[in-house]
């Protein structure tokens, strides 16, 4: 346990003290969030490049209490090659296509690396792990990215299903779930050193840096806790933990389809947009956002650990709950950008 906290508080010291310095450099570059369209929630400029903080006290504490192997370093090459991209598109917004390119590449290189999913509850999928792993990695890459919307929200939700995953990795028994722990362990802590900057009211955004970073890191790392697993239900552990982007993207993508909108196509109808609407503070809201997802946290732990027929009945009840919670919220009902598409700007 020793070496767990130390990799926290060596990742948030690191952090912590050079936020500062992105934010420095985030006005010296021009990388700034000017709230242009009416889906933005705050009404000044604020830099963005949080996320290179986030990135340097994550690899430098992975590099100083990791073993260095051929997994680390394609992680790490992976995880530079969306820090780079990010950082351009915060400077100068570059098209999804390119976003989706670099994500696919960088997908590539983790796979090569020798992290990949070789099977879906027990049955290999042969020359399919490579569009499936390219799958995941990406579709939850997107999906963090696509919360990052109020100060704080995306930070908070990545710390809670790091240390939700990290719990799941450590109380397991398969050999080199420990080192998956310990990834998730400086994520987390990675993530908290730069939270008080960003939370309301924000000095700093960690910009796509930041949330496709993140995204990427949980993706590539829960890969392992999938293949290494136990549990009869794997896949809906890291689905669970990961729950409040997940489901958000889910829905976003449903209810696009259902307006008959582009499914790339922005809107507020995001769940934290909703929770807005209900007349709640930003902090308000993603107070309740890290309280979801650290129930769904907690549920991805319970499953983990449960037999069979339990864990098929806790995920059962709790789908209804998520279900009915949406729809209470109307996550399915047009937004003003489907009734006018002038409204949207076109991106995620």
């Amino acid at each position: 346990m020793e070496k767990y906290f130390i990799a926290f508080i060596i990742a948030v010291t690191i952090a912590y003290f050079l936020t500062p310095y992105a934010i420095k450099l985030a006005h010296r570059i021009g990388a700034i969030d000017v709230p242009k369209d009416n889906r933005r929630v705050h009404n000044k400029p604020i830099p963005r490049l949080g996320g290179s903080a986030i990135y340097i006290a994550f690899v430098i504490t992975a590099l100083i209490m990791m073993p260095i192997d051929r997994e680390l370093i394609a992680l790490l090459i992976g995880a530079t090659m969306i820090v780079l991209m990010g950082m351009y598109d915060d400077v100068k917004p570059v098209s999804a296509k390119f976003k989706l390119l670099i994500q696919i590449i960088a997908s590539f290189v983790v796979i090569f690396g020798g992290v990949r999913i070789e099977a879906f509850r027990q049955v290999p999928l042969g020359i399919f792990s490579i569009p499936v792993t390219i799958f995941w990695i990406v579709g939850i890459t997107n999906a963090v990215n696509l919360i990052d919307g109020l100060d704080g929200l995306a930070a908070g939700v990545a710390i809670i299903a790091s240390i939700s995953l990290a719990f799941v990795s450590f109380t397991n028994s398969v050999s080199g779930m420990m080192e998956v722990a310990l990834l998730l362990i400086i994520l987390a802590g990675s993530a908290l050193g730069f939270l008080p900057y960003n939370f309301n009211p924000a000095k700093i955004f960690m910009g796509d840096t930041g949330s496709l970073l993140i995204g990427f890191l949980l993706s590539v790392i829960s890969i392992e806790g999938i293949i290494k697993s136990a549990t009869t239900i794997v896949i809906t552990i890291p689905l669970l933990a990961l729950g409040v982007p997940v489901l958000d993207t889910a829905f976003a993508i449903a209810r696009r389809l259902i307006n008959k909108r582009p499914i790339m196509e922005a809107d507020k109808g995001h769940l934290h947009h909703r929770l807005l609407d209900q007349g709640l503070s930003q902090r308000q809201t993603v107070l309740i956002l890290y309280f979801i997802s650290s129930l769904l946290g907690a549920s991805a732990v319970f499953i983990s650990d449960a037999n069979k027929a339990t864990a098929y009945l806790a995920l059962g009840a709790i789908m209804l709950v998520i279900l009915y919670g949406a729809l209470k919220l109307g996550m399915m009902k047009k937004t003003p950008e489907a009734e006018n598409p002038a409204l949207s700007n076109k991106s995620l």
